[in-house]
């Protein structure tokens, strides 16, 4: 039987230097609990050494955490993938790493990057340069990402000045085979599609892109599933078997 699953399907953690000190895996699954999330999607910049963390955190509450990542491509555009196993991010890791450049990261100017564990315990300090874009194309990473079984979503397409896609290409590559787009909480699904002709022919999804625990939860999206897990997801966004996407009005803000 099809359940209604409310999700918010973008969030960092302590990890991305850009999120706030507090985002550690545990707190962040925490703030999605009190927030009544059935799931959320970890998806730090370049890296999921803390997914593991909040999928155990999330062990014996009723939520479910989806492994993810926000991919920068060698255009310099932000785009999530979400898996349903631990094994298919920690394999795009290992890519991402292989195509992120040498240098190392500097904590004065982007901020520490601290891999924690389940129980807020600091685990260690990932040095790479996790802010920066990655040797890969965007179309090499949809490709890649799809071959580990992967959704690929544009993430925050109205924030044109954070890498979005539109912000960078100024339009969506129409042989791009993405499937979904997602709108900040600085906007509505009305607004969106009004702004940006042509995105009616995505699903949209509406994601927080917390990087402090209020923000967890401030834009969210519902779905018609039989249960939280991205297979369930992509049928979702093709409307399959009953499967379908709610999307929530997100809390506006300035």
């Amino acid at each position: 039987m099809l359940k209604r699953f409310r999700g918010d399907l973008h969030i960092h953690t302590c990890l991305s230097p850009c999120a706030d000190l507090t985002m550690s895996p545990k707190r962040v699954v925490e703030k999605a609990v009190k927030e009544n999330l059935d799931m959320i999607a970890i998806c730090d910049h370049n890296s999921a050494e803390n997914v593991g963390a909040a999928m155990a955190a999330a062990a014996n509450k009723k939520i479910t955490v989806l492994p993810g990542m926000e991919v920068t491509t060698v255009e310099e555009v932000h785009i999530i993938a979400l898996f349903d196993e631990l094994h298919q991010v920690l394999d795009l890791q290992r890519i991402v790493y292989e195509h992120l450049p040498p240098e190392e990261n500097r904590e004065d100017i982007f901020g520490e990057q601290i891999v924690a564990n389940e129980f807020d315990d600091v685990e260690g300090y990932n040095n790479r340069l996790l802010m920066a874009a990655t040797q890969l194309t965007l179309e090499k990473w949809v490709d890649e990402i799809h071959t580990l079984g992967g959704l690929v979503i544009a993430a925050h397409i109205d924030r044109e000045a954070y890498n979005s896609i539109i912000g960078q290409l100024g339009f969506i590559p129409p042989d791009l085979e993405l499937d979904a787009l997602e709108i900040s909480s600085h906007t509505s699904p009305s607004h969106a599609l009004e702004r940006y002709p042509g995105i009616e022919e995505f699903p949209l999804i509406s994601s927080s892109d917390a990087h402090y625990l209020q923000d967890i939860g401030k834009a969210t999206s519902s779905f018609l599933l039989d249960a939280p897990g991205v297979d369930e997801i992509r049928k979702a966004f093709k409307k399959q078997d009953g499967r379908n996407l709610l999307i929530e009005q997100p809390i506006m803000e300035a």
